[in-house]
This record gives C-alpha cells, structure tokens and sequence, in this order.
C-alpha cells in the first residue's frame, strides 16, 4: 500500500446559480497581462453546449486524455515518436478561433471623437492584433442557450442519446439546461505531465497539485493536447504554457482558492484525499462503465489504523491525516457516493468531483393547471427532462446507475427535511425513500447540512503544507530560504563593485 495525499475538490452543481463570479476573481488574480486575454483558468459552461474551447469533450478532434491499449495506458495523441513528429505541426492542438480571439474597444474614438451629426462608438479590436475585429465568438457564448440549435445541438455528449431523444430536448415544453464551471482538475494520471517533453509539468509529492516550471517550460504545447479537459493553455507573449495552479500559494497560509472564496453559491469544497498509488494502474485500466467505482477504490479510509500506519511511512503527519479525516470531498465522493468525476473515461483520474443536478421534470397541463403529480416515488427523478444518459456520459463512463444513485440520493434528502420542516409528506414514503437509497435518517441530515448550511471551516478543510518539508526534499535548506527577499525568479541582492 502505497499512500499518498491529493488536494481534491467537489462541486455541487444542483447549487450552482450561473453567476460567473468564480471565473471574474481567478480572471482578476491570474490571468489579467499579456498574452493570457484569452485564458480562463476558471469558466463556468452551459449544458447542453460546446464548452470552450468549442467542443473540448471531442476527443476525436482533440486527442486528449488516454485510451487502452494492450492492456496498458497510452495517450490519444500517440506515443513518444509521434509526438516528434508532431512537434512542429500539431494538428489536434485547439486553435485561437476554438476559444475566441480577445478583443476590448477603441476608447478614443468614443471620448475623444470631433462634434458631429453621428453617435460616435468604440469600435472592438483585437487584443493579439490590435486590428478592428467583428465579435464573432467569447469565452461563454452560449451562456443559457441551452436549446439552441447552434450551440447544445453540437454538444458532444449527445452521442449517448438516441436522435428521438435529442429531437425531444429542443421541444419546446422539455427545454432545459444546467451550469458547469471547470477548473483544472488536477488529476492523478494527468496527460500534460506524461506529455511534456521538457519535463515542465509535475504534480508536487506533497498534494499532489499539477504546476508548470516556467523556467524548464519550452512552449512545446503538447500538454495542450494532451489534456482531454483543455485546461492548459498557451501565453503566445511569454511564449510558456499556463495553467490553473489550485492558488497553492492561498493553500499553504490557510486560504481558500479565489475562485472557491468567490462563490455566491457555495458549490464549492476542498479537502485532502488519501490514496493507494499502487492502485493507479487498475483504476486506468477499467472498463469505462466501472471506472468511477474504480477510482472510489483508490481512496484509502483515514480511520483505518493500518492507512494511518502507511501515510506515517510516507511522511504524512498525524495533523494532515486529522484534516483528511474532516474532508468534505471524503464525505461526498466515498462515504455518500453523492460525487462523480467529469468524463472519468479519458482515464486521467481527475480529483475534481461533481454533485450532479436536479432538474425539473416533465409535467402535464390539463384545464389550464401544469401538473407535476405523479404516483411513483423518484419520477421526479427517472422523468427529468433531461435524459439520465446524458449525465452518465458527462459524470460516470455511461454508468445511468452511478448518477441516478446519486441523484435519488439528493432527492430522499429533500422529502426527507420537508416532511421534518412543512410536514406535508407521508412518514413511510419517507422512510421507503431512504432505504431504497440505503440512507440513515442520521446520514440525511448530515447531507443536508453540509449542502445547506455549511461554515467556511466545513467547505474547506485545508491540510498543514509543511513546506519545509518539501524544501528540504529538494536538497534546499529551508532555514535560509526563510531569510530571503522573496524576489522570485529575480538576482539575489549583491553587495560591492
């Protein structure tokens, strides 16, 4: 057993309100210079859509993420020798147009244009060329259009669906559509670190966050490829490759991420994980409709004195393992089951999760009344609009069982507090609804706490970073650093001629 710590996340989508705020503060603290206009390490899609870049979950197009092949993990993009070959002409790497060119607006032909008979404006121009532009694409076009014959019609995940069932969506009666905000997953078998053939891209011993060396980083682009998420990108003024580094320098004073502190609807968790390294390998090579209960398998159980006793080996501390034992995303993604990974078929092993949404059900309107009455216990559930195939494309490798589990879950959840607040159910509905979905009355109210009416301690369990520690792994006396100007990549302060 080989323990390990991942700094892990869960969102939960059925709290999620669309606002964007999460993607204006990482925008604001990371991605706001030059050459990076075009990036947000932090956005936040409609589904059904194309995403951004447009259809990124189109592996075909891409090649991202990995496939099996001999009984064996190997990038879509292909091995080391294509990938040379590749080097100087990528053909799956995203274009400018597949996320959208950055522009702003003349503002001096607005403010400083001459008397005259017409409105003046401010005509956009793009932000790379400086040349006038027509507006034809931004990061979140297709925000709310999620029955949009342009933009959800050309959603990837539609593949799941029969062509009966995706004429039905854009019926207008069964429109409907929820919000997905991504962020770089930092996953356990991340493609850009296997892909990158400076060496640029590791994952830190210590939790396991994917960072970018900008001083080894040589632009090759290929961990652009490689990520089936598109959630590295390119800074064509720097010329070095960026991505979402989980705000580790917050984690390591005790602070949320930006984007997780941001959050109106508090969909957010952060919490450690531990895990057995010498799973990884099953985990990958599982067939895409068991892959989420495979990568639950590599999380390890805190409380098992034989778990504690391997994470003392490895140099885990007693107060991280006191942290994990708190984790929100622990409770969601192995305790409760109430969490997926986003396309857990490309085989990275993300450690981002995902609390699929409720969504509103198909009714009847008779004599002028909208009727969402019906006799079975989760119609509201098994009657969504919205297909459950698609979500199991989206959250579980086709799995229907693992996010019908989860959303039946979530709704027991509700009856279960509305009989105990309004009172209008039937007792032993109630209780049917919890042991269909084997739930305690206790594990109930501990859900809805947590979703409802969790504290910032509660969403986010931050483990002790100790990164004297890793200082000293690297060979580093950390006891000078401390002393240091803290000048970054910068000379050190000299003295004399």
């Amino acid at each position: 057993m080989d323990v390990r710590l991942q700094i892990s996340m869960v969102f939960h989508l059925d709290k999620c309100i669309g606002c964007h705020t999460c993607s204006v503060a990482c925008k604001n603290v990371w991605t706001d210079r030059k050459g990076a206009e075009y990036m947000w390490w932090n956005n936040v899609e409609t589904k059904p859509g194309t995403g951004y870049p447009t259809k990124w979950e189109d592996q075909e197009k891409y090649k991202g993420g990995w496939e099996r092949k001999n009984g064996q993990p190997e990038l879509k993009m292909g091995g080391r020798v294509l990938r040379v070959l590749n080097v100087f002409h990528n053909p799956y790497m995203p274009k400018l147009d597949d996320y959208y060119e950055p522009w702003t607006y003349k503002y001096e032909d607005l403010l400083n244009a001459p008397e005259g008979a017409d409105q003046p404006t401010a005509r956009p121009i793009s932000m790379v060329t400086g040349q006038h532009i027509d507006i034809e694409a931004g990061p979140n076009w297709d925000d709310d259009l999620g029955g949009s014959p342009v933009y959800a019609a050309n959603d990837p995940n539609f593949s799941a669906l029969t062509e009966e069932q995706q004429a039905e969506l854009f019926e207008i009666e069964r429109l409907v559509f929820f919000y997905l905000p991504r962020i770089c997953n930092h996953c356990l078998n991340a493609g850009c670190v296997a892909a990158c053939p400076s060496g640029a891209i590791y994952k830190r011993g210590e939790d396991g966050i994917v960072l970018i060396n900008q001083e080894v980083c040589r632009g090759w682009r290929m961990c652009v490829t490689a990520c089936p998420y598109k959630k590295t990108f390119y800074n064509w003024s720097t010329g070095k490759s960026e991505k979402c580094i989980l705000c580790f320098p917050r984690l390591e004073t005790g602070q949320a991420p930006a984007c997780f502190h941001s959050c109106v609807g508090r969909i957010r968790y952060l919490g450690g994980l531990l895990y057995d390294a010498d799973k990884m390998l099953d985990a990958m090579n599982a067939q895409d409709y068991n892959l989420v209960e495979a990568q639950r398998d590599l999380i390890l159980d805190p409380f098992d004195p034989e778990v504690r006793e391997g994470a003392l080996r490895n140099g885990i501390d007693d107060a991280t393992l006191e942290a994990v034992r708190r984790s929100p995303v622990y409770k969601y993604v192995k305790e409760w089951k109430l969490a997926l990974p986003l396309h857990p078929e490309f085989r990275t092993l993300p450690m981002l999760f995902y609390v699929p949404p409720l969504l509103p059900v198909m009714a009847n309107t008779d004599a002028g009344t909208y009727d969402t009455a019906n006799d079975e216990l989760f119609a509201p559930i098994e009657k969504a609009r919205l297909p459950m195939q698609y979500l199991a494309k989206l959250f579980s490798g086709g799995n229907v069982g693992e996010v019908s589990y989860a959303l039946k879950k979530q709704y027991a959840v509700r009856l279960f507090k509305r009989l105990e607040t309004v009172g209008d159910m039937d007792a032993a509905t109630v209780k049917q609804a919890l042991h269909e979905v084997g739930m305690t009355e206790g594990e109930a109210e501990a859900i809805y706490r947590l979703t409802s009416l969790p504290t910032m301690d509660e969403r986010f369990v931050i483990p002790p970073s100790h990164r004297e520690e890793a200082m000293q792994m690297l060979g580093d006396d950390f006891l000078l650093d401390r002393g240091e100007a803290g000048l970054g990549l910068r000379d050190r302060p000299a003295r004399g001629a």
